[in-house]
C-alpha cells in the first residue's frame, strides 16, 4: 500500500514468549488494542479510507465535509504518485464489512513537502486532507483540532483498523505523549499497520463537559522493544483548514 518506512512498519522480531504470535510493529508485548464500538463517542467520528487499489488506512472527520489522513495512505508506489480524489472512499461506522455510510472524496490536499517516492521522504509532513463530495452523517460529529503544545506524559488513545483486526475498530486507551522528535509527536499508543491516519486523541474541556481533539494523525512507528510511535502534529495542516473554513468551503 505505501512506502515501507511509512506505513507503520519497523522490523519487530518475536522471541521467547511471543514466538508463536510475533509482535506487529508498533505494538508492544503487553498490547492494550480492545475493540471499540464505532457509533459511540469519539469512535464514530473515526472513519476506515479506502482505496479502489484495495489500500486500507483510517482518518478522523474533522469537519463536515472534511477528513483528515496520513498522506501515505494515498501513494500508489507502481505509479509513483498521489491517487486521484475519484479512486478513494471514506466509510462511517464501519464494523465487520458493515457500515452507516460511504462518501465518496472530492478534493485531497497533500502538503507539497512530502513526497513518498523520495530516498528520505519528510515524515513530518505526511498529512492529507479529503474533501467529501456529501457531507459527514448526523451521527458523525466533527472532532476539533487540538490547540497548543501539549506536554510530555499528557494522556492520549489511537484507534484504527489495524492489519490484524482490519473488520473492526480497534483503540488504546491508556497511553501518553512522549513529547516531540524531528516535527512528530512521538507517544506510545500500540498501534500497527491499517492505524496509519488514525487520530492521535487528546481530552479537551468543552461548555457541556470534556470531549476530545484530534493533537495529530498516526504515520509511523519506531523500533521497540519499546512502544515508541509517532503522529504528524495537527498544527501542520491546521492552516489549511482554517483557510477553507475562512473562504467558505465546506
Amino acid at each position: 500500500m505505501v512506502a515501507a518506512a511509512l506505513a507503520l512498519v519497523v522490523s519487530a522480531v518475536a522471541s521467547g514468549a511471543h514466538a508463536e504470535r510475533p509482535l506487529l510493529p508498533g505494538v508492544g508485548p503487553g498490547d492494550r488494542r480492545a475493540p471499540v464500538d464505532a457509533t459511540a463517542e469519539p469512535w464514530n467520528s473515526i472513519v476506515r479510507v479506502q482505496t479502489n487499489l484495495a489500500g486500507r488506512c483510517t482518518g478522523a472527520l474533522v469537519g463536515r465535509h472534511t477528513v483528515v489522513t496520513a498522506g501515505h495512505c494515498l501513494f500508489n508506489p507502481r505509479t509513483r504518485r498521489f491517487l486521484q480524489a475519484s479512486s478513494l472512499h471514506v466509510l462511517f461506522g464501519y464494523d465487520r464489512g458493515e457500515f452507516t455510510r460511504h462518501v465518496t472524496v472530492a478534493r485531497v490536499a497533500t502538503d507539497p513537502a512530502y513526497d513518498p517516492a523520495s530516498a528520505t521522504p519528510k515524515v513530518a509532513a505526511d498529512w492529507a486532507v479529503l474533501t467529501l463530495s456529501q457531507p459527514a452523517p448526523e451521527s458523525a460529529p466533527p472532532l476539533p483540532l487540538s490547540a497548543g503544545q501539549l506536554p510530555p506524559g499528557t494522556p492520549v488513545m489511537l484507534g484504527g483498523y489495524s492489519q490484524d483486526r482490519a473488520q473492526i475498530l480497534m483503540a488504546d486507551h491508556d497511553c501518553h505523549l512522549l513529547g516531540e522528535s524531528a516535527g512528530l509527536l512521538a507517544h506510545d499508543c500500540d498501534a500497527t499497520r491499517g492505524t496509519s491516519g488514525g487520530p492521535l486523541l487528546v481530552r479537551t474541556p468543552r461548555a457541556n463537559g470534556e470531549g476530545w481533539s484530534v493533537a495529530g494523525v498516526g504515520v509511523a512507528a519506531g523500533p521497540g522493544p519499546a512502544v515508541r510511535n509517532f503522529a504528524v502534529p495537527s498544527a501542520r495542516f491546521a492552516a489549511l483548514l482554517a483557510k477553507d473554513s475562512a473562504a467558505g468551503q465546506p
